[in-house]
């Protein structure tokens, strides 16, 4: 099947930061209940989820809206500073320069649907001069509206927003809440990218139809229809 559109998860995916989210989080866990995330709960409960859902698990209960905006904006302040202080990876992941220019080359439609809030994704497109691949406005990112991954709704909309089936779609992911997410609505391929996990925890998930290490491992033809017309 030729596919018309690609949306793509930008945490770990696009961007390889996994490793500042968790020392970030571990910090702030820390102050929520006294001990850190392991690397077993932050796989299961916080990469593809809102600050929201994060700090609710941590703490057990329901968080008062001032609780999530204190704690998430200083946890995203933190965050952010790492990266800024990491001038050697604060780049987009290896191969996806290349594949996003093909893309553009070849007026394939896509998108970005993150469970980053608008706080961090101002900050990708401006650092990463995102505006030269993505029409921004169509980015899908947490607004304190749409569920978290792996609700179907943040795939959905952003299939919406490419005036595409979500079964005309390939979505690329690393966290598996983000590849339930697509799954649950009705993407047509999902590749998981190995950005921080070993291939060992994809290759157990039915949905997934490939693995990668490296954008330049995604096979152009899956466009062929779009690019040759």
């Amino acid at each position: 099947m030729n596919y018309k559109g690609i949306i793509f998860d930008f945490n770990g995916t696009l961007y390889w930061d996994s490793a500042k989210h968790k020392q970030a989080w571990r910090e702030f866990s820390k102050e929520l209940r006294e001990k850190p995330f392991t690397d077993e709960e932050m796989v299961k409960y916080m990469f593809g989820r809102t600050n929201e859902e994060i700090i609710r698990y941590a703490i057990g209960k329901q968080p008062t809206p001032e609780m999530v905006e204190d704690c998430g904006q200083r946890k995203e302040e933190f965050y952010r500073q790492m990266c800024l202080n990491d001038v050697d990876n604060f780049c987009l992941a290896p191969g996806a320069e290349e594949f996003l220019d093909f893309l553009k080359e070849n007026h394939i439609p896509t998108t970005i649907a993150t469970m980053s809030d608008k706080g961090n994704v101002d900050f990708y497109v401006k650092h990463f001069h995102l505006g030269k691949w993505f029409d921004v406005d169509k980015i899908v990112y947490a607004d304190g509206i749409i569920p978290g991954k792996p609700a179907p709704d943040i795939y959905e909309i952003a299939a919406q927003n490419l005036g595409l089936e979500p079964k005309e779609c390939i979505v690329v992911e690393d966290a598996l809440s983000g590849i339930e997410s697509a799954r649950s609505a009705g993407i047509g391929k999902i590749i998981a990218i190995c950005s921080e996990e070993p291939p060992a925890l994809y290759k157990q998930i039915p949905c997934v139809s490939q693995i990668i290490h490296h954008f330049d491992e995604i096979d152009r033809n899956l466009f062929l229809q779009k690019t040759s017309s």
